[in-house]
Formats: C-alpha cells, sequence, structure tokens
C-alpha cells in the first residue's frame, strides 16, 4: 500500500485504524480499546493520556507490536504490523523500533556502553561509531560508558536506556512512562532529551505518561477516556492538560 499521509501532507510514523481490543471473555470481557482512529507524525514528540484505564498503555502496546488487537488495524510507516507472523514482527521491533520504559530494563553485569550496543549485537549489526558517539555526547553519557547500572544514578540508568532506543536508528521510539521512577530534576534531563531528539536529531517519540509536566514536553498530546479517542492538545502547556484530564474526569 502507498504510505500513510496526515493531514497536513507529512509522512505518518505510526497509525491505529478502528483498533479494538478486549481483555476476557463473556460478562468479564473488557473492551479496552474501542474502535480508535489515530496517525502519528514523523519527527514529532506526542503524548498519549487519559485517565486511569483509559487504554492509554494498551493503544501503545498495541501500537509497538508488543500485544495483538482483535479487529483494526496497526501501521508502523508503510507496514500493516498486524498482518505480521511473529518472527517478522520480532524483526520489525528489533530493527525499526526503540523502547524506553519506566523500568531501565539495563543488564547488571554489562557496563553502559554493552548495554547501549546490546540490541545491535543481538541482532549482529555493527554500530555507526559517529551516531553513537553523538548520542553519548547528547546524554553526557561520555564518562560514564564503563561504568554498570549500580554505579549510575537512576536519571544516568534512564539516559543509558535512551541511547540504547536511539542508536539502532529505529523509525519510532516509545516511551512507557519513562520518568516514573525518577525525580523531578532526573525526569527534567530525560524529557529535555527526548524532545531534543525529535527537534534535532529528526526522532519520532509516542509517549505514555499520567504526568502533565511531563506531557508539557510534547508537541501534541492525545486524550483517551474509556478506550476512545478524547480529543487532542497542540504545543500543550501542564495547565492545559490538566484542565483537559480534569474535564474527561481524571
Amino acid at each position: 500500500m502507498s504510505a500513510l499521509v496526515s493531514e497536513v501532507g507529512t509522512r505518518t510514523a505510526a497509525a491505529a485504524n478502528n483498533l479494538v481490543k478486549v481483555y476476557g471473555k463473556g460478562d468479564t470481557a473488557v473492551r479496552a480499546l474501542d474502535g480508535v482512529n489515530v496517525a502519528f507524525q514523523a519527527g514529532r514528540f506526542t503524548a498519549i493520556m487519559g485517565p486511569s484505564g483509559s487504554g492509554k498503555s494498551t493503544l501503545m502496546h498495541c501500537l509497538a507490536g508488543l500485544d495483538n488487537v482483535n479487529s483494526g488495524a496497526v501501521h508502523i510507516g508503510q507496514t500493516e504490523i498486524t498482518r505480521l507472523n511473529d518472527r517478522d514482527l520480532t524483526k520489525l521491533r528489533r530493527d525499526r523500533i526503540g523502547f524506553v520504559f519506566q523500568a531501565f530494563n539495563l543488564l547488571p553485569t554489562l557496563t553502559a556502553e554493552q548495554n547501549i550496543l546490546l540490541g545491535l549485537e543481538l541482532a549482529g549489526r555493527k554500530p555507526d561509531r559517529q551516531w553513537f558517539n553523538t548520542i553519548v555526547d547528547v546524554l553526557g553519557l561520555r564518562d560514564r560508558l564503563s561504568h554498570r547500572p549500580t554505579e549510575l544514578s537512576g536519571g544516568q540508568q534512564q539516559r543509558v536506556a535512551c541511547a540504547r532506543a536511539l542508536v539502532a536508528r529505529p523509525e519510532v521510539i516509545f516511551a512507557d512512562e519513562p520518568t516514573g521512577n525518577l525525580d523531578s530534576r532526573s525526569g527534567a534531563e530525560v524529557l529535555d532529551f527526548l524532545r531534543m531528539s525529535v527537534r534535532k536529531l529528526g526522532q519520532t517519540v509516542i509517549m505514555v505518561t499520567h504526568d502533565p509536566v511531563a506531557a508539557s514536553y510534547a508537541d501534541r498530546v492525545v486524550l483517551l477516556a474509556d478506550g476512545r479517542l478524547a480529543g487532542e492538545i497542540h504545543e500543550p502547556t501542564a495547565q492545559s492538560v490538566i484542565s483537559a484530564l480534569t474535564r474527561l474526569g481524571a
């Protein structure tokens, strides 16, 4: 199929089309996503927000190919990932998607540099050293590369996780509550980097967060409620996000 494009004509990095996700069966079934249609522009920082149980984490997991859907379609670029078999989906996640989670997911026996390069090594790919050096310097990790996770602060560990996500030059980075385990200063550093990776490095970032301040770093906030799209905010501020969430009953 031809490349998906948004209404303003820019390339779409990820999209959900009439997406339905149901957990459980019969009387206990929960419709986590109920016909969601949303597109995410390439080269933009988008936050997904909503009240508890709104479906925001489910949407991210389906977009990233971490969870199956009941109906509808998910695209990463031109690829409909909901049609891929397990092997091709694993390859797509490895080669075209980066992940930053609330839990840093670093291997404790490896140094920061080894953790950053682990995904490439497992994929049998050689790192682009110029790109690696750019990421390391931007993140301020140059003097921490030989340190193991236990020798790093929480903010430094999350910066290592960000570097790991970026080093393979993925089409999209999915960040799931990336500041959830960090103090406000470390969280701000990580958010500054994610925003800078979009504006200066051309990255696409889609982030789930419950924090209005974190969402204010994004270019756009997509709002969910009861498994459905409930609006969006462009150029958000913490206050505009709080007001929108209040209207949704969060």
